[in-house]
């Protein structure tokens, strides 16, 4: 067996510069100072103060570069405070390494402090693939799989824990083979099936195309991915509609074809598909509802094709013909081969956009989307985590690019704050819009702090409705309106900001809103609103 003077962590970043993960997002621990004491020049670590926000930002990072990411977390304590946002990621299909630091080796059996003695169940369901390797030899292997898992359809994060003294041990010779490695993802359908599935779209009457995340995803490496859903929809006639609960925009918002968001219930998506015979899901699950609505799937006779790269998305749903394949060639396979039906909608197609309701006193949450809107440009994409106005989003603003969008996937709270901040840190060409509630603002707060420290051109909107709003709504929705817990009320969120160094202004009107927005849109820096709204 040979080697090659190297140790295992000189091995191990050779294996992360082949995947290209020299940007680490961590909270240090001390099983990690071996790790971040080796770490070369090439590497950059990003500091967060809590590890929901350290997940939160690679999160943002990945969606925004469309790569994988490097996650270093504490074992056992530092892992569970970043599970809240591991929930996100899972869901969302974001490919994430989370590598963890483990006691030194020998004393993990007898629970020493700071000890993981199962480590690799830790993070189960949230993980695809989760290990500790049972040699310091294998840890380079290990991260070089785990990398691979990372980005292999599903795609996704993954968690391996390394004891502390394994990092100076000496590397195996044939660690030097694993930068190079690749692992190649089979493309296309079978021909038979590819024909039955066109001949069913030919002979729809009424057709529509279901979109989600895996088609945003797919094309924020590949544009001509939207530009195929969008011609595919032109030739087959076909209504657009995103699937439930979006966590990204898989179809430009202005497009005539686009006819909303599906509502997340079993009989809001039944009576929004009921018109329709043929329906083609393309990149999502079938269905993630959310509200409880008792009710028959579908209307009699409307079929469901999904088309997915998720295995267990396509295991799961209760009803359809499922396909697992690649969304990017099936999808340009469709748009090239299905007849074209000659017909084009009108500029909006069906839908009126009615202008927000404008309050006697105050401002309301569709007033700060419309302001939002008046600044859309190439250079601004949005985050949002204000469940209140998930639906009008998507209305109210013109998404139109790929990456331009980004919801949490679980519902998990804290999601927008860091990974606003990691988009930022992504994409420092662009400016990133954070729309996030008084509530959840609260869980990822301490990503201010990474905003400021690195001057990132983030705008955190904070929508305060001095309350959970979303909570109070399916409150009336359920019938128990006098819960207890949902009033908020008296957070500064103007001193926090400035606390953590980031400019902060309140607002209470449009035209207050409007102005500090403008303001925060030229800034070089971060910068907070608080924007007051009336329920």
């Amino acid at each position: 067996m040979t080697t090659t003077g190297k140790t295992v962590l000189q091995a191990s970043l050779d294996v992360f510069r082949g995947h290209g993960m020299t940007t680490i997002f961590g909270n240090p621990g001390s099983n990690e100072l071996p790790f971040l004491a080796g770490l070369g020049d090439d590497f950059r670590f990003v500091l967060g103060l809590h590890e929901q926000v350290v997940v939160g930002m690679a999160e943002g990072f990945s969606r925004v570069t469309g790569r994988p990411v490097l996650v270093n977390l504490h074992a056992a304590s530092g892992s569970g405070n970043g599970m809240g946002a591991l929930t996100n990621a899972h869901y969302g299909h974001v490919p994430l390494v989370i590598l963890a630091g483990q006691q030194v080796r020998r004393t993990v059996g007898q629970e020493a402090m700071l000890a993981s003695t199962d480590a690799a169940a830790l993070p189960k369901p949230l993980v695809k693939y989760s290990h500790e390797p049972l040699s310091a030899t294998d840890v380079p292997r290990t991260l070089s799989q785990a990398a691979f898992e990372a980005v292999t359809q599903p795609s996704g994060p993954v968690y391996v824990s390394v004891p502390l003294d394994d990092w100076d041990e000496e590397a195996l010779g044939d660690d030097d083979l694993l930068p190079t490695r690749s692992v190649s993802i089979g493309r296309g359908l079978d021909p038979q099936l590819q024909r039955e599935l066109l001949a069913s779209l030919d002979g729809a009457k009424r057709p529509a195309i279901v979109v989600g995340p895996q088609v945003d995803a797919a094309a924020v490496a590949d544009p001509s991915v939207m530009e195929a859903v969008t011609s595919l929809a032109e030739k087959l006639d076909a209504s657009v509609y995103i699937a439930p609960s979006p966590t990204r925009c898989p179809f430009p918002t202005t497009h005539p074809n686009f006819e909303g968001v599906l509502v997340p219930g079993i009989q809001s998506v039944r009576d929004q598909l009921a018109d329709h015979d043929v329906v083609l899901v393309l990149g999502a699950a079938v269905f993630r509802y959310h509200r409880w609505e008792p009710s028959n799937y579908l209307t009699p006779g409307t079929e469901v094709i999904q088309i997915t790269q998720d295995p267990r998305e396509a295991t799961r749903a209760p009803f359809g013909k499922a396909v697992i394949t690649d969304i990017a060639s099936t999808t340009a396979t469709f748009a090239a081969q299905i007849a074209d039906r000659g017909t084009r909608r009108g500029e909006r197609g069906s839908r009126i956009m009615n202008p927000a309701p404008t309050p006697a006193e105050g401002m309301t949450g569709q007033e700060i989307l419309e302001v939002l809107n008046e600044h859309v440009d190439d250079s601004v994409s949005y985050v949002n985590e204000t469940t209140t106005l998930d639906l009008d989003y998507l209305e109210r603003i013109a998404i139109d690019r790929p990456g331009m969008y980004s919801f949490p996937a679980s519902g998990g709270l804290g999601f927008g704050l860091p990974v606003a901040v990691g988009m930022s840190i992504g994409a420092p060409e662009k400016t990133i819009v954070a729309t996030v509630g008084d509530g959840s603002a609260n869980y990822g707060i301490t990503a201010l702090y990474t905003a400021a420290q690195l001057q990132t051109r983030t705008v955190f909107v904070i929508v305060n409705n001095s309350g959970y709003g979303a909570l109070a709504g399916f409150a009336q929705r359920m019938g128990v309106p006098k819960v207890p817990g949902l009033a908020l009320g008296g957070i500064d969120f103007v001193s926090l900001a400035h606390g953590y160094g980031v400019p902060a202004k309140q607002t209470s009107t449009r035209a207050e809103f409007a102005a500090a927005y403008r303001e925060a849109l030229d800034a070089s820096g971060p910068v907070l609103i608080d924007a007051s709204i009336v329920s």
